[in-house]
């Protein structure tokens, strides 16, 4: 599938991946850290690490403090995820925060003020959704992609195969 979506998913859509995430961005670098914090099963968690070190997600570091024993951190494609992280977290807080209450609030660290919530925002900062977008082909679009494209266009815009 021609979809950076689905390739992204493939790589972080278990969702062990985001939590191991998750926890580096809160300081966690030790198996045992990310285990007692997410309740995973050592196997898993193995297994999960591992995978995100090939993926280049993750890189192994050794730990000062303990002799033949390895951290992890993420790379720079792994703190890549974190607005990731935050847009999911506002979403939770919106949609799905026990009696409105979110657990917790994100604040710049250097001013105390809140963060802003998330969004597509065109190049004038307005708030964009979807049909405020249009598709156009990138250059690894293929005759597919440029379908989809044109059907994606016409049925949330209604732009008619003409005005492609």
């Amino acid at each position: 599938m021609n979809c950076s979506i689905a390739r992204a998913l493939d790589e972080v859509g278990e969702w062990w991946t985001l939590l191991i995430v998750r926890e580096c961005t809160q300081g966690s670098t030790r198996f045992d850290e990310f285990q007692s914090a997410l309740g995973i099963a050592r196997n898993v968690l193995t297994a999960r690490l591992e995978r995100m070190i090939e993926l280049g997600i993750l890189e192994r570091f050794p730990l000062a403090a303990r002799a033949n024993t390895f951290g992890y951190r993420l790379t720079s494609k792994g703190e890549e995820l974190y607005p990731v992280l935050v847009a999911l977290m506002q979403w939770g807080d919106k949609w799905l925060a026990v009696n409105g209450r979110p657990p917790v609030k994100l604040v710049e660290d250097a001013s105390g003020d809140p963060v802003e919530i998330m969004g597509l925002r065109g190049a004038d900062g307005r708030t964009l959704g979807f049909q405020d977008v249009r598709f156009a082909p990138g250059p690894g679009a293929t005759k597919t992609t440029r379908a989809v494209i044109e059907n994606r266009n016409a049925r949330v815009l209604g732009e008619s195969d003409e005005e492609g």
